[in-house]
């Protein structure tokens, strides 16, 4: 302890008030210790000086005592020491919004009324003495990680009014006994691991304003009747806790309720009627529950309703009139339901509605006018219904509109002029729909569509040119305008550098690919096929470092096919069929894997991939009956060659054979009853399962009787001799987890590189989902692919040494036993965390650059 901070204490000893501040002082100092990174936030604390002790930051000081401690949001970390309980005038303590971890106990303040431990990490539980906070009003210890039961010991406190237990882990049942605290108006239980039944007796708090019990916490026995006799509640939150059983009728006597969250349970039968005497009611949402009927005619009395959600229900009926008769409603969403009828007439004419989503229902005749009054609609989504008639003229001056979603409806007639350029639209879908005439060109200047992300028009009767505003989509990621009959050229894409997807195919475009095409370097799928488009493939289309599809087929395309293509690594999938294309089809790179009906319909294209030799020689015969003695000796002529052929094919073969174990070197990850030959005598065409842009996969069986996969790696070299690459093969041959493909063993000579594993012989998750036999799997098993898999990549990510990133997980990476047991598989794009964090990539198989599975890190509130 400083000399002069010795001094100082002693200087304050001379009186009993400045004794008690002093006393304040070392129990702060002494928190001060236990905190780490508190040198900036606390410098105003100056133990040096303790006389100044009620100028530090976040105390309060009354008649010489320290009466207020707030240290909220000041990024804190470390621990609380029990010495806080020495403050024994405190009466407001707030630790809320920072990292404090550790257990925790306050005890014997009995000043104490508010307490904010809130926003921490605070373990263990709250089983304090709570007969020393006698005066505690209110308790807020959300959003930690206690784990213990409910307090009990909290029912002392008489004066209790808040109490927030919310977003921890406390299990166990809602104690009976909670139904005591008689003077609460505030309760959060919510985002918990509770179950059992919510207990009658919180009936009993009739003067509690706010209860909130739902998220994470499992109930049964539905919503108790008793809810009902709580007179001045005002916000009802019971949403997300597989609540079963009817809304009770009872819930209509909360006539001051604000509020009403029953969404995302299980509950069923019909909206009571009694819910219309909720003349408060501001927001009311009962979706995503197995509700039927109809939507109650007592509704038309909630004249305050602003959002009304009853999506993903079994609610059928019309939407009634009334609904566009109330003031104040600006979210209107009912979709996937089973609602029939017209959309009410004045709807939106409020001028408040903002969001509206109807789709997914069988509503018919067409779509109102004033949705947009006052220009408040930002969402407008109708997908999925059957109306028909003409998009509102006054939609293409909704300078609100950020999403719109009207496909798959029965609509005709043109789009509305200015529609598509509107300056805060960032999704258009009007896709499989009857929609005819041209689209117009932007002709307002002051209306740039510089936030439009995904436009969707296909399959309607669209025609006339594109218009060259297209280029003014500056974040333009998806383009979908398939199955219209649009003519012209293709409008430049160089401005559009964002674009991922483009489909234009099913039209009548002309003229030439454009080059600028080449410019957009995210782009991962184009789909120019079935159109009048002629000229060669440009060049520069080879420069889409990220492109996986390609299709240009059914055109009137010539010249012979880029070489450049060949060396696009991340084209896996390519269709240049039905074309004017000559020349020599490239046998090199990305050319070897394209199926060869990829070039079909092009008689001029000729090379060994098509079985259409380029070079050959014509036997020139006279005119007239070809002699028979010609034919003798040319089917003679071809039996000897292919007698020659044959044999030199069996000697080569005998000769790779012997070879083998000299020139193959095989390193093996586990015990092994194969050798390398038996490893090369499975790669035969006639052995291939798969072909992609990593190499080529072989089923081999080996004399034991165990089945393999041969994975052939190409454009690696001579990575044998790469001690990195050999360095990352061995890490994963090292991987031992049941959820995790076995890499068996690593073959390489000075050419060759081959990787050996274990045979799934369910092949792919995305086959069993989505292939031409898929669509068996039921939902259990579905629930426990989906669990292994998981399991497997918790492994890499926190129990691998080193640990690995897979980054391309995606179903055809998930692979299936005989027992439908999950596999993770291919880590062609995965990276090592080494060095505390770090991250390096793999190079030892090349991945599916077309597709990076995005990373969610979820977080629970």
């Amino acid at each position: 302890m400083p000399p002069l901070f010795v001094l100082a204490l002693l200087s304050l000893l001379g009186t009993c008030s400045s004794s008690s501040l002093l006393s304040d002082a070392i129990v702060l100092a002494s928190l001060k210790k236990g905190f780490e990174f508190s040198s900036i936030a606390l410098s105003s604390w100056d133990v040096s000086n303790p006389s100044s002790v009620c100028r530090w930051l976040g105390v309060l000081c009354e008649k010489d005592r320290v009466v207020a401690l707030d240290l909220t949001d000041l990024n804190l970390y470390g621990s609380i020491s029990p010495l806080i309980s020495s403050l024994d005038r405190l009466v407001n303590l707030s630790l809320a919004g920072n990292n404090f971890t550790g257990k925790i106990e306050i005890s014997n303040l009995t000043s104490l009324r508010t307490l904010n431990i809130s926003n921490n990490q605070f373990i263990g539980g709250l089983d304090w003495d709570y007969s020393s906070l006698a005066n505690l009003e209110v308790f807020d210890a959300y959003n930690n990680n206690f784990t213990a039961l409910l307090p009990l010991g909290i029912l002392r406190c008489k004066k209790l009014k808040y109490l927030d237990l919310g977003g921890n882990f406390f299990h166990g049942e809602i104690p009976a006994s909670y139904g005591n605290l008689i003077g609460l108006e505030y309760l959060s239980l919510s985002g918990n691991d509770l179950h059992g039944k919510i207990p009658g007796e919180l009936g009993n708090l009739t003067n509690i304003k706010q209860l909130y019990l739902g998220y994470y916490n499992i109930f049964e026995g539905g919503i108790p009747v008793e809810l009902g006799n709580l007179i001045n509640l005002v916000h009802l939150d019971l949403s997300s806790c597989e609540l079963d059983g009817q809304i009770p009728t009872q819930l209509g006597n909360l006539r001051f309720l604000n509020t009403l969250f029953l969404h995302a349970n299980l509950l069923s039968g019909s909206i009571p009627r009694q819910l219309g005497n909720l003349t408060n009611l501001v927001f009311l949402d009962l979706s995503n529950n197995a509700l039927t009927g109809e939507i109650p005619f007592d509704f038309a009395n909630l004249r305050e309703l602003s959002l009304l959600n009853l999506f993903m229900n079994r609610l059928h009926g019309s939407i009634p009139d009334f609904i566009a008769d109330l003031p104040n409603l600006d979210t209107l969403a009912l979709w996937m339901n089973n609602f029939t009828g017209v959309i009410p007439e004045k709807l939106g004419q409020n001028g408040k509605l903002q969001v509206l989503d109807l789709s997914t229902n069988k509503l018919t005749g067409t779509i109102p006018r004033g949705l947009c009054s006052r220009n408040q609609l930002r969402i407008l989504i109708l997908l999925k219904n059957f109306l028909f008639g003409q998009i509102p003229e006054d939609l293409g001056t909704c300078w609100s509109l950020t999403r719109v979603r009207l496909g798959q409806n029965y609509l005709n007639g043109s789009i509305p002029t200015g529609f598509l350029y509107l300056p805060e639209i960032n999704l258009a879908e009007l896709q499989d729909n009857y929609l005819s005439g041209t689209l117009s060109e932007n002709t307002n200047s002051s209306s740039m569509p510089t936030k439009l992300g995904q436009l969707n028009l296909s399959n309607n009767l669209l025609s006339g040119p594109l218009p060259s505003s297209i280029s003014n989509f500056s974040s333009l990621q998806i383009l979908l305008l398939s199955g219209n009959q649009f003519s012209g050229p293709i409008p430049s894409f160089g401005d559009v550098c964002q674009v991922l997807k483009v489909d234009l195919s099913q039209n009548t475009l002309s003229h030439q690919i454009p080059p600028e095409i080449g410019k957009c370097s995210h782009l991962t799928y184009l789909d120019l096929s079935q159109n009048n488009l002629s000229g060669p493939i440009p060049p520069e289309i080879s420069s889409i470092n990220f492109l996986n599809y390609l299709n240009l087929s059914r055109n009137h395309l010539n010249h012979t096919i880029p070489k450049s293509i060949g060396t696009m690594k991340s084209l896996t999938v390519a269709d240049f069929s039905f074309n004017d294309f000559s020349g020599k089809v490239p046998e090199f790179g990305q050319f070897l894997y394209f199926k060869s009906s990829a070039f079909a319909g092009n008689p001029r294209l000729c090379g060994s991939l098509l079985n259409n030799p380029c070079n050959y020689t014509t036997i020139m015969i006279k005119p007239g009956k070809a002699p028979s003695d010609f034919k003798l000796i040319f089917a003679l002529a071809l039996l000897i060659c292919s007698l020659v052929f044959a044999t030199a094919a069996i000697i080569k073969a005998k000769s790779f054979k012997r070879r083998s174990s000299h020139t193959w070197k095989m390193t093996a990850f586990q015990k092994l009853e194969f050798t390398v030959s038996d490893v090369l005598e499975c790669m035969k065409d006639s052995n291939v399962i798969g072909r992609g842009g990593a190499g080529i996969v072989y089923l081999g069986k080996m004399p034991n009787g165990e089945e393999i996969a041969v994975k052939k790696l190409l454009g690696l070299g001579n990575a044998s001799h790469d001690h990195g690459f050999r360095a990352e093969i061995q890490t994963l041959g090292n991987i031992r987890h049941r959820n995790i493909v076995r890499l068996l063993a690593f073959c390489s000579n000075s050419e060759t590189n081959l990787l050996v594993y274990e045979y799934m012989r369910n092949g792919s998750l995305g086959e069993a989902l989505h292939g031409k036999r898929g669509g068996f799997l039921g939902w259990n098993v579905r629930y426990k692919i989906a669990i292994e898999a998981a399991k497997g990549l918790c492994y890499l990510h926190h129990d691998c040494s080193p640990l690995i990133v897979h980054r391309d997980v995606k179903s055809n990476n998930i692979l299936l036993n005989s027992s439908f047991e999950a596999h993770v598989a291919d880590f062609g794009l995965a990276k090592f965390l080494v060095d505390g964090g770090a991250s390096e990539c793999m190079s030892a198989i090349a991945g599916s650059y077309g597709y990076i599975a995005p990373g969610k890190l979820l977080k629970r509130v």
